[in-house]
């Protein structure tokens, strides 16, 4: 009786996160996006420090809460898993763009494509250069690119256990993310901004 509630309880959530969903430009919120990947790596592997290090430490308890709850679920049979897993992408997205102070407004679907700043700030962490994004600014912004892109880099191979040194990576992540999709899209005032605080 208790795994028809939550099963229906879980419904009930995705549904509604379908019907408020509306288009904005964003990265985290992306199926294929960082903070879903984590997600799975944290379900696959059973290691909730997967996922933390993508929400601040003071909504660490709502997310292991919501761990241990999704993973009971997910052994009901495949149905129910395919919606634990969901439901526990929708709450730690939504709690990692509530932590950055943006609202949430559901999952992108796989095969969304963000702007072209943010697929740029991706590959450049893929491929460990920013030489394409260079080639896209002007001179004056590279040493500048250059500094957060090795910060970042400097920053990726931490210990998963260890969540402060996650979340320095995330935060380095999230800003060089915004800074290079700042750059392209030219709001460098709001990044100027962020950057100070």
């Amino acid at each position: 009786m208790l795994h028809k509630t939550v099963l229906s309880t879980l419904i009930a959530v995705l549904f509604l996160a379908a019907l408020i969903s509306e288009p904005i430009f964003a990265h985290c919120d992306s199926m294929e996006g960082p903070v879903v990947k984590a997600s799975i790596k944290a379900l696959e592997t059973g290691n909730i420090n997967y996922v933390l290090v993508w929400v601040r430490a003071e909504d660490e308890q709502e997310i292991k809460t919501m761990f241990d709850k999704v993973n009971s679920v997910r052994t009901i049979n495949d149905e129910a898993k395919e919606l634990a897993d969901m439901y526990f992408y929708e709450t730690v997205v939504r709690i990692h763009r509530l932590g950055e102070g943006v609202g949430y407004t559901g999952l992108k679907p796989a095969g969304y494509e963000p702007e072209e700043g943010i697929e740029a700030a991706d590959i450049a962490i893929e491929k460990n250069s920013v030489d394409d994004i260079l080639q896209h600014l002007e001179e004056a912004k590279h040493e500048e690119v250059k500094h957060y892109f090795d910060e970042l880099q400097s920053k990726r191979n931490y210990d998963v256990n260890d969540l402060t040194a996650g979340r320095d990576y995330v935060a380095s992540y999230v800003h060089f993310i915004h800074y290079v999709e700042a750059l392209y899209s030219g709001d460098t005032k709001s990044m100027e901004h962020q950057h100070h605080h």
